[in-house]
């Protein structure tokens, strides 16, 4: 067992996906120790359901608010309002997620852009990390990114697979890059970016209900399967188990500002 306390920086828990066993669900998240979770929302259609359960377990679930980047449709800019209008009543811990998806849709390209250009004014406003979605768009996020850097900006790339010239981009941008259940499949290939990355600029992620690790591809992902992520991470840098979650661990206390 990890000793260690782990952070989940990124799982979807709200989700319907959990409604009939989400209390199952964090009970095995705190038997695998994994005591916080940090909840990214999706769109206003979330939000609720987002609140409802960090309101029901506000010790180990914490919201984060923004606009996924495949919710950005021809109603966009009235569903920022909407996230917008809840910026200041109740405490967030992070912008997002937001980004750049070009692998379901690319004809609201100009869209998300935009949207991700105020998501970066809120986190610049608020001094709060920014979760970066980036599915087959990481250059084009980057760039955005690395435009609106005045040293006010932090926050995740969140389920890299890229390249560790990719990394040394988002580590020069002042960023960190979160790592899920990409990293333990067979033929995925991050194994061999992620060996010539330092830990100090990792975060852990599911990304639940999705990109489930392996042993469980298939099924349903939750944070209690972080320590799958943990046991590759610590067969890729040859560290123990406690030590990849200390230093993760630590990297992302630091990323959401806990004491």
């Amino acid at each position: 067992m990890i000793l260690i306390m782990l952070i989940d920086t990124h799982t979807h828990i709200f989700l319907e996906d959990f409604k009939h066993d989400i209390d199952k669900v964090i009970e095995r998240a705190l038997k695998s120790n994994v005591q916080l979770c940090f909840l990214p929302n999706i769109d206003q259609s979330t939000i609720a359901d987002m609140h409802s359960l960090c309101d029901q377990y506000p010790s180990h679930c914490l919201p984060m608010m923004g606009l996924h980047p495949c919710s950005v449709k021809g109603d966009f800019k009235n569903e920022l309002k909407h996230i917008e209008s809840h910026l200041n009543k109740r405490q967030y811990y992070g912008i997002g997620e937001t980004g750049i998806d070009l692998y379901w849709d690319k004809s609201f390209y100009k869209e998300q852009v935009f949207a991700l250009e105020t998501h970066i004014q809120w986190a610049k406003g608020m001094g709060l990390p920014i979760i970066l979605h980036c599915r087959d768009s990481f250059n084009e996020v980057y760039n955005i990114i690395n435009k609106h850097q005045d040293g006010r900006l932090t926050g995740v790339f969140h389920c890299f697979t890229g390249s560790v010239d990719d990394a040394k981009k988002i580590i020069d941008v002042g960023f960190m890059m979160g790592i899920g259940g990409v990293a333990t499949f067979k033929n995925g290939g991050l194994d061999k970016s992620l060996i010539n990355i330092s830990l100090e600029h990792l975060v852990l992620e599911t990304d639940a209900p999705y990109l489930t690790p392996t042993p469980f591809r298939g099924k349903r992902n939750e944070p209690s399967y972080i320590e799958y992520v943990v046991k590759k991470l610590s067969d890729i840098y040859q560290e123990s188990k406690d030590e990849i979650a200390h230093l993760t661990t630590n990297n992302a206390k630091c990323l959401f500002k806990l004491t």
